[in-house]
């Protein structure tokens, strides 16, 4: 299962404009751009070039750059996340005093699993920018699934600080992603004043952990005195996409139902593709498999069953009626032999006059009057006679059914014997 992951550019998006990108085959390994194997650097390309993900399984992940994002501390007040609606209102009235621009001009989006009474990080970033971006990616045939920030708060007590050396010579900037609970994510200059704000006075620079870009590798390599360890900039989109952020909130949210899919196929591809679900893919492959074959041979049995029975059916009528030389429904045929039998020797059958008012005689009370008797087709109508519930159940009992029409009863057999 392929990603393609996106890195959306500063400038407002054009034909010509240059998307970076990087082609991930699961959610923890980069394959380079251009066919490189293994993690490679990033390519660029316009909208219309950029690769496809395949159709089953791919996503496009979109990552927001550094400088395009601002993050800012806030307490959501109880009830603020009953709907979308409320709770994009409570941000724009608790970060007003705090922006430049316009609430409106802007969009928000909240950390995961953001909860009313918490303090979050809240990420804000020109809205017709996104908005924009975005809409270039789905108008070439590369919708979105989610948009995550090159670089998050930590939402969790990282195992060791980490500093980040990005950029070019001209331009190295040093950053943090949350020293503690308060401090979100921190851009200063590649120098010795920048390194002394970007760490605490009692945190050791060497118990720190450098990650740089290969442009400003020797750079950082002078100023802390130590090897670096290199990341290339698809290995840093890659963990971009593999942490649970989503900037695809309020407006670019398209419906409830479309993030619950998102989840539910994100759940989906995890177990399709990632190797921890290997053994239970097995044993649900196996399942699937042996219930297959077990309901394939219970359903030959039965046919085989049903076919020996209509081969009975079909010897017990040659047998009896040797005249029948080609059976086509052997038990209409069957009733057809033994009526024209019966007729041939006179015997008297259950669908006859006499042999329904017998029974019926059976069941009628003593002194009851008939006023007519009409008899066609194996069925007598009787005029003028009013059974009760037992007599009628009486009839059936015998194999006849009675049922009332109009001012007639009429009874007939159920089967033919």
């Amino acid at each position: 299962m392929s990603h393609l992951i996106v890195y959306l550019p500063l400038e407002s998006p054009g034909p010509a404009t240059l998307y970076g990108y990087a082609v991930a085959s699961d959610r923890r390994a980069v394959a380079g751009a251009a066919g490189s194997s293994g993690v490679g650097n990033a390519a660029n390309a316009p909208v219309a070039l950029l690769p496809r993900p395949p159709q089953s399984g791919g996503e496009v992940v979109a990552v927001v750059p550094l400088a395009a994002l601002s993050w800012h501390r806030v307490t959501l007040p109880q009830g603020a996340g009953s709907t979308s609606t409320r709770l994009r209102a409570v941000l724009d009235g608790l970060l007003e005093e705090r922006m430049l621009d316009d609430p409106e001009t802007l969009h928000f989006a909240v950390q995961p699993q953001a909860r009313a009474g918490a303090t979050v990080w809240v990420a804000a970033c020109d809205r017709s920018w996104l908005r924009g971006a975005v809409e270039a990616l789905e108008a070439a045939g590369r919708p979105v699934s989610r948009i995550v920030p090159e670089f998050a708060p930590e939402l969790s007590p990282a195992p060791q600080p980490t500093l980040y050396a990005v950029g070019t010579p001209e331009q190295a900037s040093l950053v943090t992603t949350g020293q503690s609970a308060d401090s979100g994510v921190t851009v200063l200059p590649l120098t010795r004043a920048g390194l002394a704000l970007a760490l605490p006075a009692d945190l050791d620079a060497n118990a720190t952990a450098i990650v740089a870009e290969p442009a400003v590798a020797d750079l950082a390599e002078q100023l802390f005195q130590r090897p670096v360890r290199l990341e290339q900039p698809a290995q840093r989109w890659q963990r971009a996409a593999a942490a649970p952020w989503d900037l695809a909130q309020f407006d670019l949210a398209r419906s409830g139902r479309r993030r619950a899919l998102k989840q539910w196929g994100a759940v989906g591809q995890a177990f399709l593709y990632t190797p921890q679900w290997r053994a239970l893919r097995w044993g649900v492959g196996l399942l699937l498999v042996g219930n297959l074959v077990g309901l394939n041979a219970w359903a030959w049995h039965e046919r085989s069953a049903l076919e020996g029975q209509r081969a009975a059916v079909r010897q017990i009528l040659t047998q009896t009626f040797p005249d029948v030389r080609v059976v086509v429904d052997a038990p209409v045929q069957m009733e057809r032999e033994v009526a024209m039998l019966r007729q041939a020797t006179g015997a008297v059958s259950g669908r006859d006059l006499e042999t329904i008012l017998g029974a019926l005689s059976t069941v009628t009370p003593a002194g009851k009057s008939i006023n007519a008797i009409e008899y066609g087709a194996g069925e007598v109508r009787v005029k003028g006679l009013a059974l009760s519930p037992d007599a009628i159940r009486a009839l059936s009992g015998a194999g006849y059914t009675a049922r009332i029409d109009g001012d007639s009863l009429l009874v007939r057999q159920e089967t033919a014997p």
